[in-house]
Formats: C-alpha cells, structure tokens, sequence
C-alpha cells in the first residue's frame, strides 16, 4: 500500500503536539488587517493557541502519521 500523503495546506498551518492537541496560529495580525484594531486586541492575537475537540478530529485527518 502506497504511503499516505498529508495535506500540505494543513502542514502550513498548524502543528500537531504529542499530547494530541493541534496548535495554530491566530489570524488578522498581519499588515492591513491590523489597521482599525485597538492594541489589546492586537496583543491578544499574538502568539498561538490549540485547536477546539471538534476542529481538531478534523485537521487531524490531515495528518495521517501524527501521534
């Protein structure tokens, strides 16, 4: 059986850990999306975050090799 290939948009995107969580990266910090935002608001985009249980069976999918 040929290997499975993951999703190279979904490699591009997120980040499957040991412990089964999926981290990503926030949205709307970069150039013209930061125009009209306040800083708290841009201070908390910053940085990254895991994956709710739902959304993440489904990005899981996309990884066929992660843990």
């Amino acid at each position: 059986m040929p290997k499975l290939k993951t999703k190279s948009g979904a490699k591009k995107r997120f980040v499957p850990k040991k412990s089964g969580k999926v981290k990503f990266r926030r949205a709307g910090v970069r150039h013209l999306a930061t125009f009209g935002k306040t800083k708290k608001q841009k201070r908390h985009l910053r940085g990254t975050d895991h994956l709710a249980p739902m959304d993440e069976k489904k990005i899981k999918e996309c990884f066929p090799y992660a843990r």
